[in-house]
């Protein structure tokens, strides 16, 4: 599916004013955390919900959210969709997004697993903008328990 095929659709996340244009056949978000427009595709618009729901639902600043970074695992370039971070500069939470028509799966929380080997975050998010799970991380238990919601940004 093109970008200028995919129509958004509401989400089982609060709705935002978000700033979208057209430009030829390709329709653009805007995102607020990288300062940019980007091609609307499904995944895109799961993701710029879910910043959006950390920042106004969950109380994050701005300032401790990074989209789309990178990490390195087992020598492959991976992206993490969004982390965040506390104010002392620690990953405190990692998401993966999924578009809406991505049924989430075992596979789902493998990927993000995977990527929480190298980032060692202790909050861990799963959302393909229709279902959301969320977990916490004991890494001295070496376990996880799924939580019924995020937490909202603590300043200390």
């Amino acid at each position: 599916m093109s970008a200028s095929q995919f129509t958004p659709k509401r989400l089982n996340l609060p709705d935002y004013p978000f700033k979208i244009k057209q430009s030829g056949r390709d329709t653009f978000i805007f995102d607020e955390i990288r300062k940019k427009f980007l091609v609307l595709t499904p995944e895109e618009w799961v993701r710029q919900h879910f910043v959006q729901y950390l920042i106004h639902q969950k109380k994050y600043p701005k300032t401790c959210i990074r989209v789309e970074g990178g990490l390195k695992l087992n020598s492959l370039q991976k992206r993490t969709d969004i982390v965040v971070f506390n104010l002392s500069g620690e990953m405190i939470l990692m998401v993966e997004c999924k578009a809406p028509h991505v049924k989430i799966s075992q596979d789902t929380f493998d990927q993000i697993a995977r990527y929480n080997l190298v980032h060692k975050t202790p909050l861990l998010a799963v959302s393909n903008g229709m279902e959301h799970f969320f977990s916490e991380i004991d890494f001295e238990e070496r376990n996880y328990k799924f939580i019924s919601e995020l937490p909202s940004f603590k300043r200390t």
